[in-house]
């Protein structure tokens, strides 16, 4: 499907029940086909697979595929609440106001050649979404691959979905039909499908809040190309979260055209990536890279539950699939504890002298002896105050391959051990060779995630400890904006700062050498004489430091005037650096997401450090604090290698200014204070930049 990255954001309509979409009492599909090159062949010959009336709508022909056809939906003679409109986009418009005039609630165009399309394409979008949202319906796509949803038996959609309880939201049609056999292999399917498009009327948020309320669905899988507002996307998916039902995003370059000309640090270090990482964080959405990630992911949130900690026993039947399992969870910030002699000597006691009984526990062998030591290790393990998750790996499944006794003892051991997983509240993950086995699929009928392959399994079980210990911040709702700022220059953008209570040290602004003298007469030395007017003066040599006197000031004046002629130069008090650690601070407005705070180490360095962390603003002074602690070198911050650690707090107070400033004026696109200087006293900012959108 083509992006619509570049399309402009029409204002959200009023929210309205999507049943009519979803449920309706009939369907007409226009530009039903005989011609199985079209997709109006496609869709109504899902729809007739379907248990909601079809009327089928082709202006020329009076049957299609053997059935009687219509030439319009008025000439129905009944109210019809979903038209689905498969037509070239010159008979887009037409189609739309029959499907109105028959009583449509809502209306699903497959059509292309309209927004996405640019000119009068996207015009003609416009108008017809306009004219839909007066009639009171409501308009999925266009240029999409349709709709389905299996609890009402709608199948609206170009090809079959299995049935489950995963609902998916695409704006690639190939990605939804692979991401729908990557779930079959984990013996999941979808519950309910809706493709994107060009989302001209409905939208992702649109359709995320309407799945949450869809009691076949408990999880929402998502790939969307643009998210037109980001934050009522990202509030949507806190909802869904919320309810239980969390939502996984696939995504690409969202929004690349937030990244241009960036003016500051700030805006060189905020990709589009970082941006809607930042979205995820704050609203619970599980962000993932691939359709398999997705479907890996899904399996395990919608089986098993979120561990109470990173504890993690490792529980195999074999020495090298125990280490190569322990090396994974570890890998993915897992712990595998030592166990304490209690658990070790329980375990001991159900299996061979030769087993290992540490963490990772090795069996042995005492799978081919006792299958049913399987259920009474794994019981030891949950019921352990020791252990948040167990991680299973190995052959489990392959034995009923030894005869048909043992393969009827091995599904009953995976029952079992589904059983007590589930009453015991547990989270369990197994990896095994034979993962299309009776017994695997014992246990996933169960509730317990199985994988084929151990990195998979192991970066799952990582991802559902995380949703435990990094838990959702929330979206952050924004001010009412402030009266707008004019003036960028260095000193009105250190005053905006200093009257939001940022401080800064004495300074004034020079343009003459009379100007010069006396304004440092006010001042405390040593001085610093930065020249305004260059974005990157420091790597010019626009800053001279530690300015002892009035001769040493004259001479660095005259030095700066003769290189780089600015139009005028700032003298400020020399700041106490004295176990300082350089911070940058910054917030740079996304055209979907908002402000976003980036807070980092560095100051002149920070694009090379690229020691950054970032978040939807604007932030409170604990969340600035949270920021700063998970840095890289935060070690720096907090006393490293015997310094003295520097008052963090204050430095997270700046921050949490800064954000409140930028989020209070829409109209800037960076601002930043690079550096701002930490020390063990307290917290100051040593330099103000403001960008006007």
């Amino acid at each position: 499907m083509t992006s619509t990255t570049d399309l402009p954001v029409l204002p959200a309509a009023e929210a309205c029940d999507l049943a009519a979409l979803f449920a309706p009492n009939a369907v007409a599909i226009i530009g039903a086909s005989d011609d199985t090159r079209k997709y109006g062949n496609w869709i109504a010959v899902q729809a007739l697979k379907g248990g909601i009336p079809v009327h089928l709508v082709n202006r020329t022909r009076s049957t299609v595929l053997g059935r009687t056809a219509v030439p319009s939906v008025a000439s129905i003679g009944s109210p019809v609440e979903l038209a689905v409109i498969a037509v070239p986009a010159a008979g887009f418009e037409d189609a739309v106001d029959d499907a109105l005039a028959g009583g449509a609630k809502a209306i699903v165009g497959i059509s292309a050649g309209l927004g996405e399309a640019g000119g009068d394409g996207l015009l003609l979008q416009e108008r017809i979404t306009a004219k839909v949202r007066a009639a009171g319906a409501r308009l999925l796509g266009p240029n999409c691959l349709g709709v389905l949803d299996h609890s009402s038996s709608l199948m609206l959609a170009s090809n079959e979905f299995p049935v489950g309880n995963i609902g998916v939201i695409s704006q690639s049609g190939n990605l939804a039909l692979e991401l729908a056999t990557l779930l079959v292999d984990h013996g999941l399917g979808v519950s309910r499908f809706a493709s994107l498009g060009n989302q001209a009327d409905l939208d992702a948020a649109d359709l995320i809040d309407a799945f949450v309320k869809h009691e076949g669905t408990a999880a929402i899988a998502v790939y969307c190309e643009d998210f037109r507002d980001g934050r009522r996307f990202a509030r949507a998916a806190q909802r869904a979260a919320e309810a239980g039902k969390p939502v996984v995003l696939l995504t690409v370059g969202a929004t690349d055209a937030s990244v241009r000309n960036a003016k500051s640090h700030t805006g060189a270090m905020v990709s589009s990536g970082i941006v809607v990482e930042a979205a995820c964080r704050a609203s619970g959405i599980e962000q993932v890279s691939s359709p398999a990630q997705m479907a890996h992911l899904l399996q395990a949130l919608v089986r098993s539950r979120v561990p109470s900690g990173a504890r993690t026993a490792v529980f195999a039947d074999g020495g090298g699939q125990a280490s190569v399992a322990s090396d994974n969870a570890a890998e993915q910030g897992l712990d595998v504890v030592e166990f304490g002699a209690a658990l070790q000597s329980a375990i001991a006691a159900e299996l061979p002298p030769t087993a290992a009984v540490s963490n990772p526990v090795d069996v042995a062998g005492g799978g081919e002896q006792d299958i049913m030591c399987f259920q009474r290790v794994l019981g030891h393990l949950m019921a352990s105050d020791d252990v948040d998750a167990t991680l299973m790996s190995g052959y489990f499944g392959g034995y009923g391959s030894y005869g048909p006794e043992l393969a009827a003892r091995e599904i009953e051991t995976a029952r079992r051990m589904a059983a007590e997983t589930a009453a015991g509240g547990g989270t369990v993950l197994v990896q095994t060779m034979n993962w299309q086995s009776a017994a695997a699929s014992a246990l996933r009928d169960g509730g317990i995630p199985v994988y084929r392959g151990i990195e998979e399994t192991a970066w799952v079980l990582g991802r559902l400890a995380r949703r435990r210990t990094e838990p959702a911040t929330g979206i952050p709702a924004l001010p009412p904006p402030a009266p707008p700022v004019e003036d960028t220059g260095y000193y009105a953008s250190r005053q905006l700062l200093a009257d939001a209570g940022i401080p800064f040290v004495g300074a004034a602004e020079v343009s003459g050498e009379a100007q010069l003298l006396a304004a440092a007469a006010t001042l405390r030395y040593p001085l610093v004489l930065k020249a305004l007017g260059d974005e990157h003066k420091s790597d010019r040599g626009g800053v001279i430091l530690n300015i002892a006197d009035e001769a040493a000031l004259l001479a660095a004046w005259r030095d700066v005037d003769a290189r780089l002629a600015p139009p005028s130069c700032s003298i400020e008090e020399m700041a106490d650096l004295t176990g300082a650690v350089e911070l940058l601070v910054g917030v740079r407005r996304d055209p979907r997401f908002g402000p976003l705070v980036l807070v980092g180490l560095g100051g002149v360095f920070a694009e090379i450090l690229r020691d950054v962390r970032c978040a939807l603003g604007p932030v409170t002074a604990a969340q600035a604090k949270d920021m700063l602690l998970s840095l890289r070198g935060a070690a720096l911050l907090t006393g490293a290698r015997g310094r003295a650690p520097v008052d963090i707090d204050a430095a997270a107070d700046i921050v949490a200014r800064l954000s409140t400033v930028a989020a209070a004026h829409p109209e800037i696109a960076e601002i930043e204070c690079n550096p701002v200087a930490a020390t063990p006293a307290g917290a100051i900012a040593l330099d103000a930049r403001i960008v006007l959108d």
